[in-house]
């Protein structure tokens, strides 16, 4: 096992790393800006090293910096947690070539799958389905006009690279390509450096499932089950759920059997997540997250098992010990994100955390950094907690997240949990009756 861990990350995950090693007796390095010099992760930490000022391309993405509080403090090994540099195939490289243990996939996989057109050619020939759509990147508006009249309107131009929704264009109609093409591209080459895009058919009810794989350094993959991250606005997760309501034990098992086969069969190490759009009992891939996810706690929920520390043991070459029979789901997890964000305008509220109390009671988690007193900064990401409950069934699950919601308080700051109580007492996420685009139509339709 490792001899000390140095977590590049900050907030809610760094914390959540922290944990799983100081269970195996693994001292930590926490990493932290100027403007994180009082967080939690840095407190709770062994040791911590300043690497810059609040900006992340000067303090959280500088991998001198990082790679030097490593060395400084006698790390053997990095966790990138999620965001900033866990899916940098340079960065993972540059670990590895410092004689450091990268706690993630190989180089190789981060970058085959950071490029979605690589990853999804990489898919088809592993036998994982597709959404139909262009043999690679499309280089013209001629090219982009021929592959859609191929596969029928309405379509999606997405960026190769990137994620978050930035670079994605619907063209319903043969009169919106142009336009659609050219703002993606736009798009892309601004937020991602490169404007090569691609195009999908565009699906008009799918639900997002995505499921939760590890593989060992002996060829043993696994997989978790499947999480539905279909509540998104603006294709950013709010809530996610596991198992999906929409998924029979049979779609589970089916597509837990493909998945494992074809990170078998790719060499695969570490965590991972492969996502599929679902409409009408057919999977099709979009894309591969190859890193821990943000809603990884609803799939511990579910299976009983710290997926955190199971990256840090396969990491250090422990084989995985158990077998896909061995794992086991059961009942039913609901995570919501808690955002410094007004509930309906979704306006940043950074500011000063006035008084903080998380819920509590059996089946109910809470990840999160915050503390009274705490001063939010407006420079990351707005995520401030994830609650998460589990329960025998979703119908309790949903009545524990109700409680636990109105137990939840944050003071001092707008943040998203009046939204998340609106969603939990909406009929028709009771029932799990929504798609992807549901909640767009919801936020809009807000009281007053």
């Amino acid at each position: 096992m490792f001899q000390k861990v140095l977590i590049a990350n900050r907030g809610e995950i760094a914390l959540r790393i922290q944990r799983a090693c100081r269970e195996l007796g693994i001292p930590t390095v926490a990493v932290h800006s100027t403007a994180d010099a009082t967080a939690m992760h840095v407190r709770l930490a062994d040791e911590s090293v300043c690497i810059g000022p609040p900006a992340a391309r000067d303090s959280y993405l500088n991998i001198p910096s990082i790679l030097s509080a490593a060395a400084i403090t006698g790390a053997d090994a990095i966790h990138p947690g999620y965001g900033f540099l866990s899916e940098n195939a340079k960065f993972a490289e540059m670990v590895e070539a410092h004689g450091l243990t990268f706690i993630g996939p190989a180089p190789a996989h981060i970058r085959m799958m950071g490029d979605k057109i690589a990853a999804k050619a990489a898919m088809a020939g592993l036998g994982v389905p597709l959404v139909p759509g262009s043999d690679g990147g499309v280089a013209d508006l001629a090219a982009a006009r021929e592959v859609a009249a191929r596969i029928g309107y309405p379509v999606l131009v997405k960026a190769a690279a990137g994620g978050g929704g930035r670079g994605m264009k619907v063209a319903r109609a043969p009169d919106q390509l142009e336009e659609a093409f050219r703002t993606a591209r736009a798009e892309a080459a601004a937020a991602f450096g490169n404007d090569a895009v691609y195009l999908e058919k565009y699906l008009d009810r799918p639900r997002h499932i995505e499921f939760q794989i590890l593989a060992d350094n002996h060829g043993a993959v696994v997989h978790f089950g499947e999480r539905d991250c279909s509540l998104q606005r603006r294709h950013q997760k709010l809530l996610e759920e596991a198992g999906s309501p929409a998924l029979s034990a049979d779609d589970r098992a089916r597509m837990g059997r493909t998945v494992t086969a074809a990170l078998a069969r790719l060499g695969y190490r570490n965590a991972g997540t492969l996502e599929f759009l679902y409409q009408d009992g057919q999977f099709a891939f979009i894309e591969m997250n190859t890193r821990l996810q943000v809603e990884h706690p609803v799939t511990e929920m579910l299976c009983g098992i710290d997926l955190v520390r199971e990256q840090l043991r396969v990491a250090a070459g422990e084989p995985l010990g158990y077998t896909q029979d061995e794992i086991a789901f059961t009942g039913h997890a609901i995570e919501c994100r808690v955002t410094a964000e007004h509930p309906e305008t979704f306006t940043p509220s950074p500011g000063k955390v006035t008084a903080f109390h998380a819920p509590g009671g059996l089946g109910v988690r809470v990840d999160s950094a915050l503390y009274a007193g705490y001063v939010v900064p407006p420079f990351y990401d707005s995520m401030v907690a994830k609650l998460i409950v589990h329960a025998p069934t979703r119908a309790d699950a949903i009545a524990r997240l109700r409680r636990a919601l109105d137990e939840f308080a944050v003071l001092g700051i707008e943040t998203t949990l009046p939204l998340h109580r609106r969603i939990v007492d909406a009929p028709a996420f009771q029932r799990g009756d929504y798609t992807i685009h549901w909640l767009e139509d919801f936020v809009q339709a807000a009281p007053g």
